[in-house]
Protein backbone atom coordinates (compact mmCIF):
# COMPACT_ATOMS: atom_id res chain seq x y z
CA UNK A 1 0.00 0.00 0.00
CA UNK A 2 2.78 2.45 0.93
CA UNK A 3 4.55 2.02 -2.43
CA UNK A 4 1.30 2.50 -4.32
CA UNK A 5 0.52 5.72 -2.46
CA UNK A 6 4.09 6.91 -3.04
CA UNK A 7 3.80 6.23 -6.78
CA UNK A 8 0.54 8.14 -7.16
CA UNK A 9 1.73 11.02 -4.96
CA UNK A 10 5.01 11.38 -6.87
CA UNK A 11 3.10 11.50 -10.17
CA UNK A 12 0.64 14.04 -8.81
CA UNK A 13 3.41 16.33 -7.54
CA UNK A 14 5.27 16.11 -10.84
CA UNK A 15 2.11 17.05 -12.71
CA UNK A 16 1.47 19.87 -10.26
CA UNK A 17 4.53 21.85 -11.35
CA UNK A 18 2.77 24.95 -12.80
CA UNK A 19 4.97 25.52 -15.84
CA UNK A 20 2.94 28.32 -17.44
CA UNK A 21 2.60 30.14 -14.13
CA UNK A 22 6.35 29.96 -13.48
CA UNK A 23 7.16 31.21 -16.99
CA UNK A 24 4.73 34.11 -16.59
CA UNK A 25 6.24 35.15 -13.27
CA UNK A 26 9.86 34.76 -14.38
CA UNK A 27 9.59 36.29 -17.87
CA UNK A 28 6.99 39.04 -17.42
CA UNK A 29 6.16 39.18 -13.74
CA UNK A 30 2.51 38.36 -14.44
CA UNK A 31 0.13 35.88 -12.87
CA UNK A 32 -1.09 33.96 -15.90
CA UNK A 33 -4.27 33.07 -14.01
CA UNK A 34 -5.29 36.73 -14.19
CA UNK A 35 -4.53 37.50 -17.83
CA UNK A 36 -5.82 36.19 -21.15
CA UNK A 37 -8.09 33.19 -20.67
CA UNK A 38 -6.78 32.65 -17.14
CA UNK A 39 -5.80 29.11 -18.04
CA UNK A 40 -2.50 27.81 -16.67
CA UNK A 41 -1.50 26.13 -19.91
CA UNK A 42 0.50 26.41 -23.10
CA UNK A 43 -2.12 28.14 -25.27
CA UNK A 44 -2.61 31.00 -22.83
CA UNK A 45 1.15 31.18 -22.30
CA UNK A 46 1.64 31.51 -26.05
CA UNK A 47 -0.86 34.37 -26.25
CA UNK A 48 0.50 36.22 -23.22
CA UNK A 49 4.22 35.42 -23.28
CA UNK A 50 4.87 34.79 -26.97
CA UNK A 51 5.47 31.87 -29.27
CA UNK A 52 8.85 30.80 -27.83
CA UNK A 53 7.78 30.64 -24.18
CA UNK A 54 4.46 29.09 -25.18
CA UNK A 55 6.16 26.28 -27.08
CA UNK A 56 8.53 25.75 -24.14
CA UNK A 57 5.56 25.45 -21.77
CA UNK A 58 3.92 23.00 -24.17
CA UNK A 59 7.04 20.84 -24.32
CA UNK A 60 7.53 20.83 -20.54
CA UNK A 61 3.88 20.00 -19.87
CA UNK A 62 4.11 17.07 -22.28
CA UNK A 63 7.35 16.03 -20.60
CA UNK A 64 5.67 15.91 -17.18
CA UNK A 65 3.23 13.28 -18.37
CA UNK A 66 5.90 11.35 -20.21
CA UNK A 67 8.27 11.23 -17.23
CA UNK A 68 5.50 10.22 -14.83
CA UNK A 69 4.76 7.06 -16.82
CA UNK A 70 8.05 6.24 -18.54
CA UNK A 71 10.52 6.87 -15.73
CA UNK A 72 8.64 7.10 -12.43
CA UNK A 73 6.43 4.27 -13.62
CA UNK A 74 9.38 2.08 -14.53
CA UNK A 75 10.76 2.61 -11.03
CA UNK A 76 7.57 1.87 -9.12
CA UNK A 77 6.41 -1.18 -11.11
CA UNK A 78 9.37 -3.03 -9.62
CA UNK A 79 8.10 -2.33 -6.11
CA UNK A 80 5.43 -4.30 -4.20
CA UNK A 81 2.42 -2.29 -5.41
CA UNK A 82 -1.26 -3.23 -5.42
CA UNK A 83 -1.87 -3.20 -9.17
CA UNK A 84 -0.62 -4.85 -12.34
CA UNK A 85 2.12 -3.01 -14.23
CA UNK A 86 -0.29 -1.69 -16.87
CA UNK A 87 -2.87 -0.55 -14.32
CA UNK A 88 -0.24 1.16 -12.17
CA UNK A 89 1.18 3.06 -15.14
CA UNK A 90 -2.32 4.19 -16.10
CA UNK A 91 -3.12 5.32 -12.56
CA UNK A 92 0.18 7.20 -12.34
CA UNK A 93 -0.64 8.91 -15.63
CA UNK A 94 -4.06 9.93 -14.31
CA UNK A 95 -2.46 11.24 -11.11
CA UNK A 96 -0.02 13.34 -13.12
CA UNK A 97 -2.85 14.80 -15.23
CA UNK A 98 -4.85 15.57 -12.07
CA UNK A 99 -1.79 17.34 -10.70
CA UNK A 100 -1.64 19.53 -13.79
CA UNK A 101 -5.38 20.25 -13.79
CA UNK A 102 -5.67 20.83 -10.06
CA UNK A 103 -2.21 21.78 -8.83
CA UNK A 104 -1.64 21.97 -5.11
CA UNK A 105 0.79 24.84 -5.69
CA UNK A 106 -1.90 27.20 -7.08
CA UNK A 107 -4.80 26.42 -4.77
CA UNK A 108 -5.90 23.61 -7.07
CA UNK A 109 -6.34 25.82 -10.12
CA UNK A 110 -4.38 24.50 -13.09
CA UNK A 111 -4.52 23.86 -16.80
CA UNK A 112 -6.80 21.74 -18.95
CA UNK A 113 -4.51 18.75 -19.21
CA UNK A 114 -4.17 18.38 -22.96
CA UNK A 115 -0.37 18.51 -23.18
CA UNK A 116 0.19 16.42 -20.06
CA UNK A 117 -2.35 13.84 -21.24
CA UNK A 118 -0.48 13.68 -24.54
CA UNK A 119 2.77 13.00 -22.70
CA UNK A 120 1.10 10.24 -20.70
CA UNK A 121 -0.30 8.65 -23.86
CA UNK A 122 3.07 8.81 -25.65
CA UNK A 123 4.72 6.94 -22.78
CA UNK A 124 1.91 4.38 -22.56
CA UNK A 125 2.01 3.87 -26.34
CA UNK A 126 5.68 2.90 -26.01
CA UNK A 127 4.69 0.16 -23.59
CA UNK A 128 1.26 -1.02 -24.78
CA UNK A 129 0.87 -2.67 -28.18
CA UNK A 130 -1.54 -0.98 -30.57
CA UNK A 131 -2.00 2.21 -28.58
CA UNK A 132 0.52 4.01 -30.80
CA UNK A 133 -1.75 3.55 -33.83
CA UNK A 134 -4.77 4.90 -31.96
CA UNK A 135 -2.70 7.86 -30.81
CA UNK A 136 -1.56 8.64 -34.36
CA UNK A 137 -5.18 8.85 -35.52
CA UNK A 138 -6.05 11.12 -32.59
CA UNK A 139 -3.14 13.43 -33.45
CA UNK A 140 -4.27 13.57 -37.08
CA UNK A 141 -7.77 14.58 -36.02
CA UNK A 142 -6.34 17.30 -33.78
CA UNK A 143 -4.22 18.76 -36.58
CA UNK A 144 -6.99 18.62 -39.18
CA UNK A 145 -9.51 20.34 -36.91
CA UNK A 146 -6.98 22.95 -35.80
CA UNK A 147 -5.85 23.77 -39.35
CA UNK A 148 -9.46 24.24 -40.42
CA UNK A 149 -10.74 26.10 -37.36
CA UNK A 150 -7.58 27.58 -35.76
CA UNK A 151 -9.23 26.76 -32.43
CA UNK A 152 -7.05 24.76 -30.03
CA UNK A 153 -10.05 24.06 -27.82
CA UNK A 154 -12.20 22.59 -30.60
CA UNK A 155 -9.31 20.47 -31.88
CA UNK A 156 -8.62 19.18 -28.37
CA UNK A 157 -12.27 18.38 -27.64
CA UNK A 158 -12.84 16.45 -30.87
CA UNK A 159 -9.53 14.59 -30.58
CA UNK A 160 -10.40 13.61 -27.01
CA UNK A 161 -13.85 12.38 -28.02
CA UNK A 162 -12.34 10.16 -30.69
CA UNK A 163 -9.69 8.70 -28.35
CA UNK A 164 -12.00 6.04 -26.82
CA UNK A 165 -13.33 5.22 -30.28
CA UNK A 166 -9.88 4.41 -31.60
CA UNK A 167 -8.91 2.54 -28.44
CA UNK A 168 -11.94 0.30 -28.94
CA UNK A 169 -11.31 -0.11 -32.67
CA UNK A 170 -7.71 -1.14 -32.07
CA UNK A 171 -8.72 -3.60 -29.36
CA UNK A 172 -7.09 -2.05 -26.33
CA UNK A 173 -7.48 -3.58 -22.88
CA UNK A 174 -10.21 -2.64 -20.45
CA UNK A 175 -7.95 -0.40 -18.34
CA UNK A 176 -6.75 1.51 -21.43
CA UNK A 177 -10.31 2.02 -22.68
CA UNK A 178 -11.31 3.19 -19.20
CA UNK A 179 -8.40 5.64 -19.27
CA UNK A 180 -9.45 6.95 -22.68
CA UNK A 181 -13.02 7.51 -21.47
CA UNK A 182 -11.78 9.30 -18.36
CA UNK A 183 -9.42 11.54 -20.34
CA UNK A 184 -12.21 12.34 -22.79
CA UNK A 185 -14.48 13.33 -19.88
CA UNK A 186 -11.70 15.42 -18.33
CA UNK A 187 -11.21 17.36 -21.56
CA UNK A 188 -14.91 18.05 -22.08
CA UNK A 189 -15.45 19.12 -18.47
CA UNK A 190 -12.38 21.38 -18.46
CA UNK A 191 -13.54 22.99 -21.72
CA UNK A 192 -17.11 23.82 -20.68
CA UNK A 193 -16.57 27.55 -21.05
CA UNK A 194 -14.87 27.02 -24.42
CA UNK A 195 -17.79 24.92 -25.65
CA UNK A 196 -20.20 27.75 -24.82
CA UNK A 197 -18.00 30.27 -26.65
CA UNK A 198 -17.70 27.96 -29.66
CA UNK A 199 -21.49 27.64 -29.79
CA UNK A 200 -21.78 31.45 -29.73
CA UNK A 201 -19.03 31.94 -32.32
CA UNK A 202 -16.90 33.79 -29.77
CA UNK A 203 -14.00 31.37 -29.25
CA UNK A 204 -10.50 32.76 -29.77
CA UNK A 205 -8.44 31.46 -32.68
CA UNK A 206 -4.70 30.92 -32.61
CA UNK A 207 -2.52 32.19 -35.45
CA UNK A 208 1.26 31.83 -35.49
CA UNK A 209 1.52 34.71 -37.91
CA UNK A 210 -0.36 37.97 -37.98
CA UNK A 211 -4.09 37.31 -38.06
CA UNK A 212 -5.50 37.84 -41.55
CA UNK A 213 -7.89 40.76 -42.05
CA UNK A 214 -11.57 39.83 -42.16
Amino acid sequence: MAWTIAALLASYLLGSIPTAYLFGKILKGVDIRKVGSGNVGATNAMRILGKGPGISVLFLDILKGFIAVMFLGSYFINKPVLFSSESLLILMGISCICGHNWTIFLQFKGGKGIATSFGVLIALAAKIAGLNVALIYVILIWFIVFIISRMVSLASILAALFLPVFCILFKQSGPVIALSLLLSAFVVIRHKANILRIAKGQESRLYFRKKPNN
